[in-house]
């Protein structure tokens, strides 16, 4: 695990923004500072979630598929994952169940995410799929962290139980339960909720997580293996790819989504991580000019900056680079360009803004450090 004395520093500070100038400066590694537009940013970005949340708790978004690079939409409901994720926005924000403002938004989110687990511990509503599961599961995990409810653990673990369940013989998941295939878009959001469930001692099988990590490896383009493999970018090493099989494409979002999942899954210090931080530096200018218009905010964008993120926060400076902080600093100033005047972020090809806006929050909330899946 990478660990500096700046990163020492930050786990054993008391809640609250850590503000660079509040650190000694011959740290190597300092924590970004939060700025009035950042703060300001976020809260707006919270109003307006709790502003547009329906009475049930959830909120109204595009359920449907990802279909090519546009999106497929089959109705438009409550939204299980949306609301998991904006639930996890407002516990990211330092708010709580039982406090903080907008503790009530928060505890019909809860509510509402825990009417979607089925009896076989699918968590699904609406027709939602494995994605909105996974939302789903984390969010039930840093709640049952924060709140230690018996009804939140009970099915929180029938959660983590279906998701080991349906891990199929590659070691990965797919869109829905019990099929042969798998992809890495799955794949890291099924390693995450696993992360975060075993974090507050949910029985996760050592033997699902080896698996995965071997899946997940397998997915990363090297010297050795990139011929054959399409990508978007012109140099693919250091790329995951969407499958394992010879021939998928890779792209940004795959990437930050394939070095989330190894680091979710317990490893830090692999080649493929290094590889693929260096892939995520050198297209992310190329990434932001395609994908982080205001007009556009395709989940594309979303999707690899949520992963990204965190990716490059968990790296630090690993292999004596600075991988978190010029990351960081850029994806803050599309962010705070791209915000709407009401507040919240756009979503054109996706599940729609409350998707978008509790994404942005989240990217933005990293460096506020309350939730446990979000430390390194």
């Amino acid at each position: 695990m990478i660990c500096t004395l700046a990163t020492l520093v930050l786990l054993t500070a008391p809640c609250g923004l850590v503000r660079a100038q509040d650190l000694d400066q011959s740290f190597d590694t300092l924590p970004i500072e939060v700025t009035p537009e950042h703060e300001a940013a976020v809260e707006r970005g919270l109003d307006w979630l709790a502003a547009h949340q329906n009475a049930d708790g959830s909120w109204t978004s595009k359920i449907g598929f990802k279909l090519n690079s546009d999106y497929q939409t089959t109705l438009e409901a409550g939204h299980v994952g949306v609301t998991a994720l904006a639930g996890t926005a407002f516990l990211a924000g330092g708010h709580a169940p039982e406090r903080g403002q907008y503790s009530q938004p928060l505890t019909r989110a809860l509510d509402y995410v825990l009417s979607g687990v089925q009896e076989d511990g699918y968590i699904t509503l609406n027709g939602s799929r494995m994605y909105s599961h996974a939302f789903a599961t984390l969010f039930l995990a840093e709640v049952c962290g924060m709140t230690h409810r018996a009804d939140v653990r009970t099915k929180l673990q029938k959660a983590v139980d279906f998701i080991v369940e349906t891990q199929n013989k590659e070691g990965g998941w797919r869109y829905v339960p019990f099929v042969p295939e798998s992809d890495m878009s799955i794949v890291v959001c099924q390693a995450m909720a696993l992360r975060a469930a075993r974090n507050i001692g949910i029985r996760v099988p050592k033997s699902t997580i080896d698996r995965a990590a071997r899946y997940v490896v397998g997915s990363a383009i090297t010297e050795e293996n990139q011929r054959g493999y399409n990508s978007i970018f012109p140099d693919e090493v250091g790329a995951f790819n969407y499958q394992s099989s010879r021939g998928s494409r890779s792209s940004f979002p795959l990437t930050a989504a394939g070095v989330t999942a190894l680091h979710g899954l317990g490893i830090y210090s692999d080649d493929s991580i290094r590889r693929g931080l260096d892939y995520l530096r050198r297209n992310l200018d190329e990434f932001n000019n395609q994908y982080g218009r205001e007009e556009n905010g395709h989940y594309f964008f979303w999707y690899g900056h949520y992963y990204g993120v965190q990716a490059m926060y968990t790296a630090g400076t690993a292999f004596q680079v600075n991988y978190w902080e010029p990351y960081f600093e850029e994806v803050r100033r599309v962010l705070l360009a791209m915000q709407l005047a009401d507040g919240s972020w756009p979503n054109k090809a996706g599940p729609g803004p409350a998707f978008g806006t509790a994404m942005a929050v989240l990217v933005l909330e990293i460096p506020y450090r309350y939730l446990p899946i979000f430390q390194r």
